[in-house]
């Protein structure tokens, strides 16, 4: 009916007749309805003056026939919403239309209005419902106990003034976000706004809940904990939490808000409020910032730290600051780190993490190239400012990007642009991780789609759509709650207050740190190992001591979901254990054989996933393993050449000139295969029934490691065919769950195509000569290890001697 009908109307705007319901087909019968109640001109929105017409004109049921064309808008915005608004009886309100809108008001958790035809009425709340694209049965994605509670709060306050009638599909939404603070409003007995603000802020505070109370408040609570599930508890073997909508604040209710008060850093199982529903988790549940004026020891900040700031910062309990690598041309903020700053944060106790951004507040500031040149610059920033390898750069998206701006769009995308950012970092080495800024929403995304290792979530912007309706990221690392002045004797400056998470981003306390020498780190080792023996007698723990090891030297740079489904978390009570005795991790060591650094955090990490995963059975078979060590890094790779075809078009000649060869950066650089393959080997080593203490002894200055390359390939592949055809079937092969997860983690993640998918399209010959090129830098490997070992045992015998002297004056 719409464009014959309403085409001439003034304000108009027409749909598209493609037979698909949508956006504009709701807004074109909205214009519809406007003009039949005499609004002129019509506009795309269902606002004020529309409702207040409907309301003027009442209810509309059985047998109305006072505008026949508003009974067929209805009839069509039935249709369009799934439900069958008439047979014969077009633009009559009829036994269909009745029975339509009857299921309707089921769905929406309404009574449907009476028995027959007295029911099935539509109110001008339930008019506006049936012109929007709200979905009032379970969507893919959403479930049943999301839908259960919106059902609830539409049955209990749709009649209300100030409460619309909310989405039943399943998820959580900023409307529905919106819909629970009005309910809690009415509640409280104040007008209702949706708004966080002092008056509902003030009655949260008298209304806390615990085991024991029941009532309208526990259900307000346990569905807010229901929006906020899952809740991820790290171990050894990481389980998601869930909680149920009820009325009763039971047992199984206090332990659900006890993890979630660890998991968003509110309390601890020594706080009064543990497993309370308190103001402060109140306050979590509902808003991004949570209480911005709760306990924080995280801060970032445009503004030099001076000693004095640095002062100010440790003695109002912070501890750790983050500043800007950069200040794009034309700025007027002078954000960027100055020179000596880091020493002076460092000088005072504290620890930094870097942040880059590059205007970064608008969609036309992000695509590919965009990020791919970005992740150069950083990197060459970090670099000249002496950030350490395995440094976290938080990439900034400050705006409120709308989920198809996040996916991408013509104009460019946030997902897009971090593709290029991780491509700019892999292409100098990996030398620094990515880490995102943004919204809650563009925090998970970005995470899930591009493997941000660490969230820095600006919680502060608590009215941006990213963050109503989303919990908080799995990988948080970093919550931004509040910006305010700081006032320092004479001197003022502003301060971003972050939540800085326990377990997550470590921050720097150095820059230009080299690795000390071997013999050093194996009695660092062995202190660990030391430990582990005597944390697993005293806690009854059956974990192998070797592996807690591996666990704990890696666990800061080598955990989230991308390494726990590979290697299993990590046993934080250890890390715990190890810290409270004065440990920390050491990331690096020299290597006494070839003179390069290695750093132990790669070797463990791939150390520990060979050892959850043994070898298959054969040798040209890939396994979940591999992804651990060489695996990985040659999917990481393959990744790199796709994003490098303008220079390199030949798969052989990228190998010849960026694999595993000594002095050139590379995201699989020649001290990438070294921790590849000593990982492999101490894994086989503990597997056996050793010691990691032991092997490091023997293999590090007993000479071991003298033909590392030789050693490895004989062990997991004996012949060259093999070799190849295991590079084969990790890229493309049926190579297992953990294989092909790992391709979407390091392929599909980055933006590339996965190399199954390129045969299909013709380019079989051109992954047969990857894989070649790939086999051809074994053999090479070895190669060189052959014609080097007068000079590699030199080294070591030189290493023994000075490790002598050092063990003399000990």
């Amino acid at each position: 009916m719409g464009h014959k009908t309403y085409g001439s109307v003034s304000g108009y705007a027409r749909c598209p007749e493609d037979g698909k319901t949508g956006w504009a087909t709701m807004n074109a019968l909205t214009m519809g309805l406007q003009h039949e109640l005499g609004i002129s001109p019509v506009v795309a929105s269902f606002g004020p003056t529309t409702m207040s017409k409907l309301q003027a004109l009442g209810d509309i049921g059985f047998g109305w026939d006072k505008n026949s064309n508003i009974v067929r808008i209805i009839q069509h915005g039935l249709f369009c919403k799934g439900y069958w608004g008439s047979n014969e009886n077009y633009g009559g309100f009829g036994v269909f239309t009745v029975e339509a809108v009857k299921k309707l008001r089921v769905h929406m958790g309404l009574p449907d209005g009476g028995m027959g035809t007295d029911g099935g009425s539509v109110t001008p709340k339930i008019f506006k419902c049936i012109l929007n694209m709200d979905a009032y049965i379970v969507v893919p994605g959403g479930t049943e106990k999301i839908r259960n509670i919106q059902q609830w709060l539409n049955s209990r306050y749709w009649q209300r003034d100030a409460y619309s009638i909310g989405p039943c599909d399943g998820f959580y939404s900023r409307d529905v976000q919106k819909s629970l603070v009005i309910a809690i409003q009415y509640e409280l007995g104040l007008a209702p706004n949706g708004n966080f603000g002092p008056g509902t802020q003030d009655g949260l505070r008298a209304h806390p809940v615990r085991e024991g109370n029941s009532g309208i408040f526990v259900e307000l609570f346990t569905a807010a904990c229901v929006f906020n599930e899952p809740v991820i508890l790290r171990g050894l073997n990481d389980t998601e939490v869930r909680t149920t909508f009820k009325s009763d604040f039971d047992s199984k209710t206090r332990a659900f808000v006890e993890y979630f008060q660890k998991f968003s850093q509110l309390y601890g199982s020594r706080d009064a409020n543990y497993g309370v529903g308190d103001y402060d988790t109140w306050a979590q549940l509902l808003v991004s910032m949570g209480n911005p004026d709760r306990a924080a020891t995280g801060s970032d900040t445009r503004f030099e730290i001076t000693a004095s700031r640095a002062r100010w910062l440790y003695d109002n309990k912070y501890r750790l600051v983050g500043r800007y690598l950069y200040d794009p041309p034309g700025s007027t903020l002078d954000k960027e780190i100055k020179p000596g700053e880091l020493q002076t944060i460092f000088d005072a106790g504290l620890r930094v993490f870097p942040i880059y951004q590059d205007n970064a507040r608008r969609l036309s500031d992000f695509t590919y190239a965009h990020g791919y040149q970005h992740a150069l610059n950083a990197h060459a920033l970090a670099s000249q400012y002496g950030f350490n390898r395995g440094t976290t750069i938080y990439f900034a998206v400050d705006y409120d990007a709308q989920q198809g701006e996040i996916d991408g769009t013509s104009q460019g995308g946030i997902v897009p642009y971090f593709y290029g950012v991780a491509a700019g970092l892999a292409s100098q080495g990996r030398k620094y991780f990515h880490g995102v800024y943004g919204s809650r929403n563009v925090c998970i995304n970005v995470t899930e789609k591009t493997g941000a290792r660490f969230s820095f979530v600006s919680g502060m912007s608590w009215g941006f759509s990213g963050n109503l309706g989303y919990p908080l990221p799995s990988n948080w690392a970093i919550n931004q709650i509040k910006e305010f002045k700081v006032t320092n004797g004479s001197d003022t400056f502003d301060l971003d207050r972050d939540v800085w998470r326990q377990g997550g981003e470590p921050g720097s306390n150095s820059v230009n740190k080299k690795g000390g020498p071997a013999d050093s780190y194996i009695a660092y080792v062995r202190k660990l190992y030391d430990h582990a023996v005597a944390y697993k007698a005293a806690n009854n723990v059956g974990t192998n001591a070797s592996r807690l090891v591996m666990e704990y030297i890696r666990h800061e740079k080598y955990n989230g979901v991308q390494w726990w489904w590979l290697a299993n978390s990590y046993d934080e009570n250890f890390v715990e254990y190890c810290n409270s005795r004065g440990m920390s991790i050491s990331e690096t060591f020299t290597d006494p054989i070839t003179g390069y650094e290695i750093d132990a955090t790669h070797l463990m990490a791939t150390a520990n996933g060979f050892l959850e995963n043994p070898d298959p059975p054969s040798k040209e078979k890939a396994v979940g393993g591999d992804v651990a060590g060489w695996g990985g890094d040659i999917i990481t790779f393959w990744t790199d050449w796709r994003n490098s075809l303008d220079k390199y078009p030949a798969p052989l000649a990228f190998c010849q000139a960026k694999l595993a060869i000594p002095g050139t950066v590379s995201s699989f650089g020649y001290t990438d295969m070294i921790e590849d393959v000593d990982g492999y080997q101490l894994a086989k080593f503990v597997a056996g029934g050793g010691k990691v203490v032991d092997w490091m002894t023997s293999y590090y200055t007993g000479g071991g490691g003298l033909k590392r390359f030789r050693n490895h390939f004989d062990r997991r592949w004996q012949t060259a065919t093999n070799a190849r055809a295991c590079c084969w079937d990790i890229l493309a092969g049926p190579a297992g769950l953990k294989v092909d997860a790992a391709r979407l983690w390091f392929i599909t993640k980055r933006g590339a195509i996965l190399p199954a998918d390129y045969v299909v399209t013709g380019g079989e010959e051109k992954l047969a000569e990857f894989c070649q090129g790939f086999t051809d830098r074994q053999l090479t490997l070895i190669g060189l290890e052959n014609r080097k070992a007068a000079q590699y045992r030199e080294n070591l015998a030189a290493f023994r001697k000075q490790a002598a002297k050092r063990a003399a004056a000990r």
